[in-house]
């Protein structure tokens, strides 16, 4: 299923602490910025992270890629997407393209998640149901406010 909304987007500062050696950014930094981006998504979506685990939810990260197209090195600033693909099973996807300030793609981070629940420590079914229910604006999730 393809994502056809606009996604989310953030600015980031490469930081010293982002760097390697060499001052490249590492691939650790790469997949940091993806997930701050995920998180502010999901901030401005309406949703409480610190009440969805209350409430015994936990997103996950089942699988992680990262692919690598322009460094970005010290002094640089990064604009990051953050664009969510729902399917019909209990996984999604959550895509990031990382662009420098040029306007060349850097990277592209891609995770396959869940929604567990933590009690169970199962996934839920439906998570795209679990997101909207939560968020004061579930487009930014990629999903309708009436979603099924």
């Amino acid at each position: 299923m393809t994502n056809t909304y606009e996604p989310f987007r953030i600015r980031i500062e490469v930081r010293v602490s982002d760097l390697d050696p060499q001052l490249h950014v590492t691939g650790a930094a790469y997949q940091q910025f993806a997930d701050h981006s995920r998180f502010e998504c999901v901030q401005a979506a309406g949703i409480s992270v610190a009440e969805l685990l209350a409430e015994g939810l936990g997103p996950v990260n089942l699988e992680t890629v990262i692919k690598y197209h322009r460094e970005l090195r010290a002094g640089d600033a990064v604009e990051v997407s953050c664009s969510w693909v729902w399917g019909d099973g209990k996984t999604y996807r959550v895509e990031h393209d990382l662009i420098r300030a040029d306007g060349e793609l850097s990277a592209t981070v891609a995770h396959v998640s869940g929604l567990m629940d933590l009690r169970t420590r199962r996934l839920v079914a439906n998570p795209a149901q679990e997101w909207a229910k939560r968020a004061t604006d579930p487009t930014l999730l990629g999903v309708q406010p009436s979603c099924p």
